[in-house]
């Protein structure tokens, strides 16, 4: 799970697997692949870092 910042200033934990699409339009949105959508106060950019951390945290385990 990847910790981002909604615009109300909470935090949520989302799975980045189920991640389809990361746009700034100029905020920041992401399309889950359930068609569910939010907006995030993380750039698509911060958002790339975070997956990769995830990555290579998932995948250093095996």
């Amino acid at each position: 799970m990847i910790e981002v910042t909604k615009l109300n200033d909470t935090k949520i934990l989302i799975n980045p697997l189920v991640m389809e699409i990361v746009e700034e339009t100029p905020d920041t949105v992401i399309t889950f692949t359930t068609g569910r959508k939010i907006i995030v106060k993380e750039s698509r950019q911060e958002i790339k870092n975070l997956v990769k951390s995830y990555g290579k945290e998932i995948f250093a385990d095996k």
